[in-house]
């Protein structure tokens, strides 16, 4: 009998890609092939993938980035990624396709309506991506990642929860070491968007700490490229060790070993600190379509979990405020860390993986 098939449409940010992954990890562990659709820019999300998970990539295109002519070409772009998806669907028909959000999904999603096959659509954040918003209407179940999700008139949500990478699930719970004495590591993490006020301000903030609590920092400090080295510079000059990088490819161990986390609130940060279990301080991204990085920390910060700063805030004496109000509080630290492992959904991916071998039945 035929392995069943399974696309998976995804791109754009790893807030897109990371459930995603989790969601093709565990249907591949259920028996089913697995499929990714994306452009090249999703694609540079996919090396956690697993190595038995097909990626195609098709042309896509959004219109939020590149001058008039680039503008002009994103409905060819998408077309010809229309094209594409469905000739491949008719060659390999799926039995489901699910998209996760992105312009990189419309493609995959466009040839499963055409073709009438059973489609779903996962949205991470409370307020539904403007393709997702799209698609509500036309796919069997929009699963949501945080709820309550603001959907349009006449579409029904399935609260799921938010999936996330094996990787996280294996640190799930993890003990939490208060920050009583000994280093104080500091995880900085700001999303694949809007990361440059925290490089602004986080060092700056931490460099104004009292001389006892700066001494025991270990900071790591996820910066864009052009922000490295400066933001490297500057806690090199005051003394404070710190690994800055663009990407961590362990953030799970990392955040498992942190005192306190200092992010943004994209959804799937919110669901590996909820998973993890790690107080936080949380900054939302003030452009955020529908201000969803807002609603995505409702949950952390009603349950005691995480402080939340809005960015027009956020300067470094209020961050400094806080950091140390969490590092001179242990017991206080401990209780965030176990109410933040309160809102978690660690069977997110089940759920959603029950879901999709509902729509093939």
């Amino acid at each position: 009998m035929t392995q069943p098939l399974l696309i998976i449409a995804a791109g754009g940010t790893g807030g897109h890609m990371f459930p995603a992954q989790a969601l093709a990890e565990l249907m591949l562990r259920r028996g089913w092939r697995v499929t990714l659709s994306t452009d090249t820019r999703g694609a540079r999300y996919t090396g956690g993938f697993p190595h038995s998970c097909k990626v195609e990539q098709i042309a896509s295109a959004t219109f939020a980035r590149g001058g008039l002519l680039a503008r002009v070409m994103v409905p060819l772009r998408i077309a010809t990624g229309v094209a594409a998806a469905l000739l491949w669907m008719r060659r390999d028909r799926p039995n489901v396709v699910v998209g996760f959000g992105g312009y990189p999904s419309i493609p995959a999603l466009s040839a499963a309506w055409v073709l009438r096959v059973p489609r779903m659509i996962h949205e991470q954040n409370g307020v539904l991506g403007r393709v997702n918003g799209l698609f509500a209407p036309r796919v069997a179940h929009v699963a949501c990642g945080t709820w309550p999700t603001e959907l349009p008139r006449g579409v029904t949500g399935v609260p799921v929860g938010n999936p996330v990478r094996m990787a996280v699930l294996a640190e799930a719970g993890a003990p939490y070491t208060p920050p009583a004495g000994g280093a104080l590591n500091i995880l900085v993490i700001g999303g694949s968007q809007g990361a440059r006020i925290l490089s602004d301000v986080v060092p700056e903030a931490l460099a104004s700490l009292p001389p006892d609590l700066r001494s025991r920092l270990h900071v790591a400090h996820q910066a864009r490229d052009e922000d490295g080295m400066r933001v490297a510079e500057f806690y090199r000059d005051h003394r404070i060790a710190a690994e800055v990088q663009a990407f961590f490819g362990d953030i799970p161990t990392r955040m498992r070993d942190a005192q306190l986390v200092i992010s943004r609130s994209g959804a799937s940060s919110v669901a590996d600190i909820s998973i993890i279990g790690r107080p936080c301080v949380l900054i939302p991204f003030a452009a955020a379509t529908g201000d969803h990085q807002t609603a995505n920390a409702r949950g952390l910060v009603s349950a005691g979990a995480a402080i939340l700063i809005p960015e027009a805030r956020l300067t470094p004496a209020a961050l400094a405020e806080q950091v140390e109000s969490v590092l001179t509080q242990p017991e206080a630290a401990a209780q965030m860390a176990q109410a933040a492992l309160s809102v978690a959904h660690p069977d997110a991916a089940e759920t959603l993986a029950d879901l999709v071998e509902g729509l093939a039945a």
